[in-house]
């Protein structure tokens, strides 16, 4: 199954008296980087939540955002810790005193500020979780934020294997021209020499069959393009076994995305005919457009 590189997961859960949201959203990237944003508290946690991540995730920046909101409940059992409140305040004062700052600390800005607002001690007693359950926690709710975020991306990721495989379909059918055009080269090229030679001849010179046949031997060599037919066939075989297969497809379909330009640019200089260049013209568009598509993959 081909996975897109973009997606969005949210879930949320009620802990230790705190409300917890996770929020995980993916993007492309040519690695996998993993970003993680959560109270300062729960950062002994990162290297855990961040395998969890890998665990799933091969390619792409992955932004995950833990917050955790304090429920009514736990606000009937708050209690303004001055020590706290006046810290902050001596601090402020400091700043300004030392480097100049200016401004005055709101009411807002004052409750917002980790350690103002505490639970009361009997609350507290009851309420405290071990770091085994918080590390249990946080992993549950990552788990299903990262649910919803995989069946996004497996989602656009099934539409964007379909239009990726009807495009190999139209580069399989100008194949298919080109390999019924290529013997037509060395016939047509051959009979506009010798209508060419018949039309210069003047009876000055004889006609030399045998140098005539080694010059179209010579450019039936030169353009010659079965090679790079055969491996664009196999080419277009494997990039069909990676949108079926299980595995990251993203970086192996670049690399042949590369390869068969590569074989079509080299048909374009080869073949010397108009028809076939067209047809290399048109090939090598419909593999831009799969370049496109294809950078989006996981």
């Amino acid at each position: 199954m081909s996975f897109s590189m973009t997606g969005y997961g949210q879930s949320s859960l009620q802990f230790g008296g705190y409300k917890i949201t996770f929020e995980v959203k993916s993007v492309n990237n040519r690695y996998c980087e993993v970003v993680l944003r959560m109270p300062r508290d729960w950062t002994g946690y990162e290297d855990m939540l961040r395998r969890k991540v890998l665990h799933h995730i091969k390619r792409g920046r992955v932004d995950v955002v833990i917050n955790r909101e304090i429920t009514e409940e736990t606000a009937s059992v708050q209690m303004l810790s001055r020590p706290a409140v006046k810290s902050y305040l001596k601090a402020a004062e400091a700043l300004k005193d030392e480097f100049g700052f200016t401004g005055e600390l709101t009411l807002r800005d004052i409750l917002s500020m980790p350690g103002v607002m505490e639970l009361k001690e009997e609350a507290a007693a009851t309420g405290f979780a071990s770091f085994e359950e918080y590390s249990g926690m946080l992993e549950l709710g990552l788990e299903q934020s990262l649910h919803s975020l995989l069946e996004m991306r497996a989602r656009e990721g099934g539409y964007l294997a379909a239009d990726l495989t009807r495009r190999l379909g139209h580069l399989e059918e100008l194949h298919a021209e080109m390999a019924a055009l290529a013997p037509a080269v060395v016939v047509e090229y051959r009979d506009k020499l010798r209508l060419r030679l018949n039309a210069l001849n003047d009876g000055t010179f004889p006609f030399e069959e045998h140098k005539f046949g080694m010059e179209i031997a010579t450019f039936a060599d030169r353009c010659n393009i079965d090679e790079e037919l055969t491996r664009l066939y196999s080419h277009f075989e494997q990039c069909r076994a990676l949108l079926k297969g299980s595995e990251p497809a993203g970086r192996k379909l670049d690399f042949l995305i590369q390869e068969m330009n590569r074989e079509t640019n080299t048909i374009g200089s080869k073949c010397n005919h108009l028809t076939l260049v067209n047809l290399t013209l048109d090939m090598k568009a419909e593999l831009e457009k799969i370049r496109e598509q294809a950078a989006n993959l996981e």
